[in-house]
Order: C-alpha cells, then structure tokens, then sequence
C-alpha cells in the first residue's frame, strides 16, 4: 500500500491578519501621542476648549447698549494735560447702522477749533435752506442758526482737515464742498431734514451728497444735540441718555463735545437715499454750539 506524500516545502503564514495588528498599532500609538500633545498645551495654557459661557458676546443688529468706551487704565498727568489742549485719545465709534453713523472722538484740537471759529466770524449770515422746488437758497424759521462758507483749502489748517477729513471717509478731498461754520445762541435749532437733494439742480455739480461729517467746534452745557429721529434701535440704551434733552430723547442723539466728528452717511451701499439719515438740530438751551460742517458728493465737486 503506497504511503501518501506530504510536501516539504514549510507552510507560509497569514500576511493580513499581521498587518492589520501592526496598523491597529500604529493608530494606537499616534493617538496617544495627539492626546498627550493636547494636554500639555492645556497645561501650559496655549490652548482651550470652547464651552457654552464663553462664547462671545457679539452685539445684535441695532443694539446701542454696546457703543460706549471704556477706559481700563487711569489717566496719567501728560493724558490729561494732553486732553485739556484738545488732544486726548483718538478713537472711533459706531454708533448707528441705520443711519450709518460714526463718531471720530478728538478729531480736531483746540487750535483747529477755535481757528475756524475766528475766520468764519466776521462773516456769519443767517441761515438759509434749499428750495426744493426752486433748487435755490431761501429763508425758513426751521433753521434759526448763522453761518458762512470757507473757500476749500482755504489755508494750511483747513486743508489739513480736509485731509483728515478725505482719509477718515475714503473719499477725495474734490468730492467735498467747503466747510461751512455755523453758530447757534441758546434757543436756535435746526428742524429734522435730509441733507441729500429732492431737486435736480443742485446735484448737476457733483452729483447727489453722499455723506456728511459734523464736527464739533465747542462744548454745549445743555441741549444742541444732533439728534436722528428716524433712525433704528433702542435710544434710551445709549449710556448719555440721562443728559438728553426732551428734543434729544426723541431719536438717536449726539452730544456736542469740542473736537468731535459725527459722520453718517445719506445713501445706502447700493447708492439708493437713505431716509433713516433724518437729522436735526435741538434748541441750544445753556450755552453757544458751534460747529463746522463738510458735505460730501459722489463726484468731484468743482469751486
């Protein structure tokens, strides 16, 4: 009876089940060197993780109680020598979004104040407004205010403010019209208006206005304010709410603080009128305001 025949060539192992044990391996060791990673920036504070509580308290749209400043640090002598000469910390402040609305604090300083006050005087007239249907100057009791133009670049100091001016906006200094200077005595205002045209007539020289920049040129012990009384959000969350006037308290309101800009905007992004940018004056009720006003066209304004 033959014997069967067995093969002397040895059995070869299995190749899979070996490398699944050496990648299983591999991913266990790279784990533990991810989770050790993490723990050691945790423990030396390089990195977080998230949670619920701190998550960032981004402002909702038309929320005004997050437009205030605040100062962390206490004011060291130079700061305030250097406040007291109109050159304290310049910073800007978004205070509306329906008007665009901005305030530049410290734009100008004292010098520059009281410069364009001193130019502009000997030449005040009473105010006047535009005819809408006309496109013409004319006299009205809902601007009881005096002022006068200043030729653009009129000196140094005032074409360094155009300057200033052109950078704080992003447009040209030829887009802008001369600066006008107005004074109000206690009891003189300015009614709620647009400062954009309804006319065809005054917009053939640089187009329709574009935007508006309101500087301050002196403080105003009560009353004055630029107030927007079509504009959105909750007015009475704005941390000066308690120093309004009742003509204040009824829209968004500015206070006027020497060396201030107020700049908003008359037209929205897509270039249509903006009719939340309404705006007047209140009644000067203790003191003298006076102010400085740059308006700004979409084209090149030519003098």
């Amino acid at each position: 009876m033959a014997k069967p025949r067995y093969s002397r060539l040895p059995q070869r192992k299995s190749s899979s089940s070996s490398s699944s044990l050496s990648n299983s391996t591999l991913i266990l060791t790279l784990l533990l060197i991810f989770t050790l990673l993490v723990l050691i920036l945790l423990a030396l504070g390089i990195f977080s993780i998230p949670s619920s509580n701190s998550r960032p308290n981004f402002p909702k749209p038309n929320d005004l109680t997050s437009i205030s400043h605040n100062t962390i640090h206490s004011r060291s002598d130079n700061e305030k020598e250097e406040e007291a000469e109109g050159k304290g910390e310049k910073w800007v402040e978004l205070i509306s979004w329906e008007p665009r609305a901005f305030v530049y604090h410290n734009f100008l300083n004292n010098e520059e104040c009281e410069h364009l006050i001193s130019i502009a005087k000997p030449n005040m007239q009473k105010s006047t407004v535009v005819d809408n249907e006309t496109g013409k100057s004319k006299d009205s009791r809902v601007r009881t205010s005096s002022g006068t133009f200043l030729a653009r670049g009129q000196d140094k100091i005032v074409r360094n403010i155009e300057k200033r001016i052109a950078d704080f906006t992003f447009i040209p200094i030829e887009h802008g019209e001369g600066l006008q200077v107005l004074h109000y005595e206690v009891g003189q205002k300015y009614d709620s208006h647009y400062d954009y045209f309804l006319d065809e007539f005054n917009s053939k020289n640089g187009g329709q206005r574009i935007a508006t920049v309101l500087m301050y040129l002196t403080d105003v012990e009560e009353g004055g304010e630029t107030v927007f009384p079509a504009a959105k959000g909750n007015f009475s969350s704005v941390p000066w709410w308690n120093e309004l006037s009742d003509c204040g308290k009824k829209g968004l309101s500015v206070k006027p603080k020497r060396g201030d800009a107020l700049l908003f905007w008359s037209m929205k992004p897509d270039a249509t009128l903006d009719p939340s940018s309404l705006h007047g004056g209140c009644p000067v009720i203790k003191g003298n305001k006076w102010s400085s006003t740059k308006w700004i066209r979409v084209n090149e304004y030519k003098v």
